[in-house]
């Protein structure tokens, strides 16, 4: 069984640096797209980053140049280095994988099969 747990979340200031952490069980991690997602109250589910299992990187427009994502297949885990957070950060975040995905439903929240339970992240103005 495929098991997703987040870590790292918290209440910060606007300005500085947060590391959230995905630690993956039940899977051949190395395979697998691991994406990062976050959910705002009263907004949808949106995409953030997402590592290949060839180790490419791709961000959301909002966070190029702030957020770092990482994989380390030897631990099956993935980062989420996010540095000069801002407010509008603020959301649950979510870490997600999938086996399957081509590189165009990488930003696709429903194509992802497991997700993790979610993580806070706060930050104040």
């Amino acid at each position: 069984q495929v098991q997703l747990v987040e870590s790292g979340g918290g209440l910060v200031q606007a300005g500085d640096s947060l590391t959230l952490s995905c630690a993956a069980s039940g899977v051949t991690f190395s395979r697998y797209t691991m994406g990062w997602f976050r959910q705002a109250p009263g907004k949808e589910r949106e995409f953030v980053a997402a590592v290949r299992y060839n180790g490419r990187t791709y961000y959301a427009d909002s966070v190029k140049d702030r957020f770092t994502i990482s994989r380390d297949s030897a631990k099956s885990t993935v980062d989420l280095q996010m540095n000069r957070l801002k407010p509008e950060d603020t959301a649950i975040y979510y870490c997600a994988a999938d086996q399957n995905l081509i590189l165009s439903s990488l930003r696709t929240p429903r194509l992802y099969k497991t997700w993790g339970q979610g993580t806070q992240v706060t930050v104040s103005s």
